[in-house]
């Protein structure tokens, strides 16, 4: 018997080695510590090359060669994170955002070897078919210091930041009209957040509040019969002067369904210079434009221009139901080499124009960290090459990356002379909402040249101070004027802006006094019982998005003041974010702000907040009043710099 089993053991030992393995698939979806769905995530078998991407929902579903194997989850700005199967066939999993140590892998779905500097041949701008290998582990730091002869560490931070001259109080009496253009901008905001969750406060000229505030949406009502977009106002206390009035003004864009969205002819730019090799930059601007392609139809068109040394059409125009040879040529870029930003720019444009859609949407994308450094790289000669190239009819959206050297500065510039819009995407999750959720806004215009001219009523106001906009002002003869360019509004976009205004009768150090004029005469105050109970109007003009000839809109406002309890949650959520951006900014406004009041209004008027975002904002300020607490107080006497949050 011992013999018989001597020999049996071996045998059966033989048969299980080679029994077949049974193959166990897992379904799940990957969201963020918000609760947002995240597209875009690798997940991937450990060990194996077997790897799948999260969809714009989420959503995952993956083959492991076994119930006990190991899924790897990855993201660009979020921690790895691995999970063993344990014989599940569902898993979910919420991925924390990449700390300050930025250790994580990222999806870079390109060939492992050595990158080759960009010349003027457009084959030397692919590498090699991407490798089985799709996961590829990045730096433990982003590297924001030189080294210098001597061994010392220097700051090699170069990012550009326009200085900030904060609108100021103005008397009604000599002021009565302040005219603006509107900003549907929001990359300050998420620039801002980046900072933030590195453990820094921003810097004040990386703060601006119109598009902080216009970076979330509010529940404001769609337009009526053929406007293109309605117009809604609400007044009511200032939360951080119970001396003063905030009146809100906000836009609600139409929305157009994306199946019925004109066809699209699309651009893409993409830097790939040696700037962009950062796991934050070109592996980013990838899945970002991978998200893009999937949600494109038959009738859009999609070319691809890149540059480096030079620029180059690596995609000639394919239909965007041809979405596998899109993401290929996507796959095979590499970065290296300096950076002709104007090359690229004029390629793209003479791009667009060949190809040009006739009432569709013309757009050229811009990719970049914005570090121009050959040909024409000075923002005089890009503002005026962007000038000359949207006269016809092709509009801009410029996604700016990175971090270290990114030139947000002149990124706005060029976006404000495109006739378009700017957004930062720090990670996979802003990509989704700016290409995804926010797809017909970002892309698609309805109405061009958006103009906003307040009149205000002096028996009700002695003064007043629009927050935030300060680069987008306009004189009061440029709001008839219709050679003169001002903002777009994308479809389903909302815009948002504040007045802080002073009520007649309220004694202010805000307001300054001047000499009476010896030439003019000195107007006697108007008598409040002839005039009607408005305190303001408010007038828009705008055009078509192929029009030359704007329309005009009058609104009135009625002095129909409410308790800020009493007020909707786009009213106090809206104020809390103007209020968190005097914070950062340290301005000379904030009166009796406090991060406190911040979160008490915030935490109050989330309302709806379905993508998670409101909730984002709440935990963001709470991380800025600690960072606060330990910033050093400026020498007395001494005003704090542009650089000292940095």
């Amino acid at each position: 018997m011992k013999r018989i089993l001597v020999m049996i053991v071996p045998v059966v030992l033989i048969l299980l080695a080679f029994r077949p393995v049974k193959s166990h698939t897992v379904t799940g979806k990957v969201t963020d510590e918000t609760g947002a769905a995240l597209a875009g995530v690798s997940v991937h078998v450990k060990g194996t090359s077997t790897g799948v991407s999260s969809d714009v929902n989420g959503s995952f579903r993956i083959t492991a060669p076994g119930s006990n194997s190991t899924l790897v989850f990855s993201a660009a700005g979020y921690v790895t994170a691995e999970i063993k199967i344990n014989g599940r066939t569902s898993i979910s999993i919420t991925l924390k955002a990449a700390s300050q140590t930025m250790q994580e892998v990222v999806v870079v779905g390109m060939a492992q070897k050595q990158r080759k500097a960009v010349t003027g041949s457009v084959s030397t701008l692919y590498g090699a078919p991407p490798s089985s290998a799709y996961y590829q582990p990045v730096y433990d730091q982003i590297q924001q210091y030189r080294t210098d002869k001597d061994g010392i560490k220097e700051d090699f931070n170069r990012e550009g930041y326009d200085k900030i001259t904060e609108n100021r109080f103005l008397k009604v009496t000599d002021n009565p009209l302040s005219t603006f253009s509107i900003d549907v901008d929001a990359a300050s905001y998420s620039n801002i957040r980046r900072f933030l969750n590195q453990g820094q406060l921003p810097p004040a000229g990386a703060v601006r509040i119109e598009e902080m505030v216009n970076y979330f949406t509010y529940q404001y009502p769609q337009p009526v019969k053929n406007e293109p977009f309605s117009i809604n106002t609400e007044i009511s206390d200032a939360p951080w002067n119970k001396d003063h009035k905030l009146v809100l003004i906000g836009l609600q864009g139409k929305k157009i369904p994306t199946e019925n969205l004109p066809a699209s002819n699309l651009v893409f730019l993409i830097d790939v210079s040696g700037s962009m090799q950062d796991p934050l930059k070109l592996p980013l601007v990838k899945a970002s434009m991978k998200m893009l392609v999937d949600q494109l139809r038959e009738e859009d068109k999609i070319s691809m221009v890149v540059y480096a040394g030079a620029a180059g059409l690596v995609l000639e125009p394919t239909s965007g139901d041809e979405k596998t040879k899109i993401k290929d040529a996507i796959d095979k870029l590499e970065a290296g080499g300096s950076t002709a930003g104007g090359a690229g720019i004029k390629l793209a444009y003479k791009t667009a124009r060949e190809n040009f859609v006739k009432g569709g949407n013309n757009r050229v994308i811009l990719c970049t960290d914005g570090d121009f450094n050959v040909g024409e790289s000075s923002d005089d000669a890009m503002e005026r090459m962007i000038e000359q190239e949207r006269k016809s009819g092709v509009f801009l959206t410029v996604l700016g990356y990175g971090m270290g050297n990114y030139q947000d500065a002149k990124m706005q510039k060029l976006a404000d002379k495109g006739n378009g819009n700017h957004a930062y995407i720090d990670g996979i999750s802003e990509a989704k909402k700016v290409l995804v959720n926010e797809f017909g806004g970002t892309l698609f215009t309805i109405a061009k040249d958006v103009k906003l001219q307040v009149e205000f009523n002096p028996t009700k106001v002695q003064g007043y101070r629009l927050i935030g906009y300060e680069n987008r002002m306009l004189a009061k003869e440029d709001f008839n004027d219709d050679k003169k360019d001002a903002g777009e509004l994308g479809s389903g976009h909302t815009v948002t802006a504040l007045y802080e205004v002073i009520p007649v009768g309220v004694k202010s150090d805000f307001l300054q006094k001047v000499d009476s004029l010896k030439y003019q005469k000195n107007t006697a105050p108007l008598i409040s019982s002839s005039q009607t109970e408005e305190i303001l109007t408010v007038k828009f003009r705008y055009k078509a998005p192929d029009g030359d000839v704007s329309k005009l809109i009058e609104h009135p406002v009625l002095d129909k003041q409410v308790a800020l309890t009493k007020t909707s949650d786009n009213f106090r959520f809206a104020a809390a974010v103007a209020q968190f951006g005097l914070l950062l900014r340290e301005s000379e406004y904030k009166s009796a702000a406090s991060y406190d009041n911040v979160l008490n209004l915030a935490r109050k008027a989330k309302g709806y907040d379905e993508e998670g975002y409101r909730s984002e904002f709440v935990r963001l300020v709470e991380s800025a009043r600690l960072l606060a607490k330990g910033k050093p107080e400026p020498k007395s006497g001494e005003e704090p710099s542009e650089d000292d949050s940095k």
